[in-house]
This record gives structure tokens, C-alpha cells and sequence, in this order.
């Protein structure tokens, strides 16, 4: 794929884990935001900032915090900046009966400690982001 031209790869889970924690922390997201299992490849493009993670299986997280019920396919794709992921595909947040996708994710500058999960619908929830830290 031409969007992986020119991109860092870690293969594994444990060099995998290790570049997703790495990129979160950079890029100023909550390190508990991707909670992955079984992780395959790793893959970041920094001109891009387009980046890929491929696990063996689909993953839900059920956040505890904010009851929050999220699905992650065996492959999630995005482009991340800082506190933002834009053009997020392979995440879905359980809303009543549906699974809405996430098309993008802001963390708010500090003092506030929220962050922001857009649809394609054009809906928005907003959450405490330690709701996300590592753990939760």
C-alpha cells in the first residue's frame, strides 16, 4: 500500500506494544486508548503521520470508568498529529444497540482532561481522557 511507503515497522506484540505506547505518549493521546492483544505488525509513517496496527482478532474493551463498550478490528489504520488520530477506521463504540464507527479522536490541551470521539454521522461524545490511561 502506498500510504506504508517509507514507514517504521515492528513486528511481534511486544515490539508492536512497545511503538503503539511510544506513539501515544509522542503524540499526546492516553495510553490506555488502544487496549490491543495478540499484535502482529506496528506500522508508523512519521511525513504522514499515517499509522497501522493488525492483531490476530478483533478486540472489546469494556472502559469502566465511563461504562463504555469498544470494539477494535483485527486492523486499525489512522493518521496521527498531535492529541488528534483523524481518519480513524477499525473502531466502533457501542451506542444502545449499535456499533457507530469512530472516525476521529481529540484530546483537549490540559486543564480540561477531556477528550472527543467523532462519527461519520457527525456525532461527538465527550469523555474524561483518564478515563483511557493505561489500566482502565
Amino acid at each position: 500500500m502506498a500510504e506504508k511507503e517509507g514507514g517504521v515497522v515492528k513486528k511481534g506484540h511486544e515490539e508492536g506494544m512497545e511503538m503503539a505506547i511510544a506513539l501515544l505518549q509522542e503524540f499526546g493521546l492516553p495510553l490506555g486508548l488502544l487496549p490491543l492483544a495478540d499484535v502482529i505488525e506496528v506500522g508508523f509513517v512519521r511525513n504522514t503521520g499515517y499509522m497501522w496496527i493488525v492483531q490476530k482478532k478483533k478486540v472489546e474493551h469494556n472502559f469502566k470508568m465511563i461504562n463504555k463498550l469498544v470494539s477494535y478490528d483485527n486492523q486499525i489504520t489512522g493518521f496521527v498529529d498531535k492529541n488528534r488520530i483523524k481518519k480513524l477506521k477499525g473502531v466502533k463504540a457501542k451506542e444502545l444497540i449499535l456499533w457507530p464507527p469512530v472516525n476521529e479522536i481529540i484530546v483537549d490541551d490540559l486543564p480540561t482532561g477531556k477528550i472527543h470521539f467523532k462519527s461519520l454521522a457527525g456525532v461527538t461524545k465527550t469523555f474524561p481522557a483518564d478515563a483511557f490511561a493505561a489500566g482502565q
